[in-house]
């Protein structure tokens, strides 16, 4: 005899045998007992909830002669019958592959005759919602007004795509999602039956890793006893066949990120790759451990919440003292978006490592978390006093022998007058071709001025005329004010003020303000240069 798969084999064949969907269960049951059988049903749910099982178990109930307590007795002729797959008041149809006009048009025509045994003809359509536009029209009729012998159940794991007109016609049942502790429980005694030995660890680890899928269990768990024919199923070979890590790794990973640590986090991943790990898997864990944390943060008593074992949730209350709120949630953002990045990407490792060392190092985390972070940092060093190093003291130079020490005096230079400023501005390219990066581009595009009427100062001013309002931010700022001085005051050997206004300025200070005035002023300066031997550009 073939081998039966775990879930084909453990397929619940009565009421009592379902998990995890008591009040769906107790409302079909009070039916067939009451004889109040409705002629549509549908069943909505994720993957392994037990909807096709469901809808089985209820065709075979409102057929069988001699029903116990709502439930078939899988005894009777039609009960055998149909556990065989040898009835034909039974009638699967997988909409995904059957989905066109023509195949319901056979439905239509299928169901003016009545069952050959039984008192009902059942159709269970599954994926319901894969029916094209032209079968979900065709099915409305039959569906709203059936013959008394027929019962349609559409099972569907996407109801939002159902037409409403569908949806009315039908008594709606919405299965959850099974608990952990129900499918760990219900795990457990299967392997008893099977005479395997397991570890409570190991199970657990495969109920939540199921994520409330009763089949994706079982097919996990068939897969464990597969790979270690006559052991017993520990943690350690559950997380080998699924690629997954223990717990521990993700508390050394966030411990190494809070602490700043990158070669300790990338020493890490590295361990975790070269134990051929499935890097999307180790995410999803990673994003459940830091769930974990907050929830363990944040509630008191949080057993009930938390799918781990009394050792592991002390392990992470001892850990997540020192964190912040913002500081997990701002990892568990990163992780969530990255996790969607990796599942597509052939590179799955750089983008892990990137990301890593992203959160390690501060001054590359740009989002607005980790510009907080920063500001945070910055703050409690300013509130703890940072520590700053004296100036460095120069030994005096001692003079060579034979020479004494020259005392080298400033020269006080005259007042520029506005006759100096006016040859400045003629000279102006000799004071760009001695400047250096950024001050020299600057001052290519300005344009030295001389304003008349609005000389406050003691000396005259040359007026450098900028672009706009950041140019002059910068070009104000004491270091290149004092190095174009600088070069003046050694190129014309006068004492000159300068001045770096934007056009705005410029207009409010002039005394026309005209613009024709600050075109005049473009215009005496290129004249000026003109007479020079150097171009000059003016923007």
């Amino acid at each position: 005899m073939s081998y039966t798969a775990l879930y084909r084999k453990w397929r619940p064949v009565d009421f009592h045998q379902v998990v995890g969907q008591d009040p769906i269960v107790r409302t079909l049951s009070n039916q067939i007992k009451a004889s109040r059988i409705g002629h549509a049903y549908l069943f909505c749910g994720t993957r392994g909830t037990g909807k096709t099982t469901l809808a089985k178990i209820f065709a075979r109930a409102i057929n069988c002669q001699a029903p116990v307590e709502g439930n078939p007795c899988n005894r009777c002729p039609v009960c055998r019958n149909l556990l065989d797959g040898k009835s034909m008041n039974v009638i699967e149809m997988d909409a995904a592959s059957n989905n066109g006009v023509d195949n319901i048009r056979e439905i239509r025509e299928d169901v003016r005759y009545t069952p050959t045994e039984g008192k009902y003809k059942v159709y269970i359509i599954d994926e319901v919602h894969m029916l094209s536009t032209g079968a979900f029209n065709a099915l409305l009729k039959t569906l709203e007004e059936p013959p008394p012998h027929v019962v349609f159940i559409l099972a569907t794991t996407d109801p939002h795509k159902i037409p409403p007109t569908i949806l009315s016609r039908c008594q709606r049942y919405d299965l959850r999602r099974i608990p952990m502790e129900v499918i760990a429980h219900t795990l457990a005694g299967y392997m008893v039956e099977e005479g395997i030995g397991q570890e409570e660890k190991a199970i657990r680890y495969v109920a939540r890793v199921a994520d409330g899928s009763m089949r994706d269990a079982l097919s996990i768990l068939d897969q464990c006893i597969a790979f270690y024919i006559g052991e017993s199923i520990t943690f350690e070979k559950v997380l080998e066949v699924l690629g997954a890590v223990d717990s521990t790794v993700f508390m050394e990973l966030v411990e190494s990120i809070h602490q700043q640590d990158a070669r300790a986090a990338l020493d890490l991943l590295d361990r975790v790759v070269m134990q051929g790990r499935d890097l999307v898997q180790f995410l999803v864990d990673l994003l459940t451990h830091l769930r974990n944390m907050l929830v363990v943060k944040n509630m008191p008593q949080a057993q009930e919440a938390l799918d781990l074992s009394a050792e592991s949730q002390e392990a992470i209350r001892q850990a997540v003292g020192d964190y912040r709120d913002e500081e997990i949630m701002h990892l568990v953002q990163a992780f969530s978006d990255l996790e969607g990045k990796v599942k597509g990407a052939a590179a799955k490792r750089v983008l892990i490592e990137i990301e890593v060392l992203r959160l390690c190092r501060k001054t590359m985390d740009s989002t607005p978390q980790g510009l907080l972070d920063r500001i945070g940092d910055l703050e409690k060093r300013m509130a703890e006093g940072v520590p700053q190093a004296p100036p460095p003291v120069r030994a005096p130079k001692e003079p060579k022998e034979g020479k004494a020490p020259v005392k080298k005096e400033r020269t006080v230079l005259p007042e520029a007058y506005p006759e100096d400023i006016r040859a400045a501005i003629s000279h102006w390219g000799a004071l760009v071709d001695r400047t250096e990066a950024f001050l020299k581009a600057a001052l290519r595009q300005a344009t030295p001025l001389y304003l008349e009427g609005d000389q406050n100062q003691e000396a005259p001013v040359l007026t450098v005329l900028v672009e706009n309002e950041t140019q002059k931010n910068i070009l104000s700022q004491e270091e290149y004010l004092g190095t174009m001085i600088r070069i003046l005051e050694e190129l014309h050997k006068k004492r000159f003020q300068v001045a770096v206004v934007d056009e705005k300025d410029y207009m409010a200070r002039s005394s026309s303000h005209s613009r024709d005035t600050l075109e005049e002023a473009k215009s005496v300066f290129e004249e000026l240069s003109s007479k020079i031997n150097f171009t000059i550009e003016v923007k």
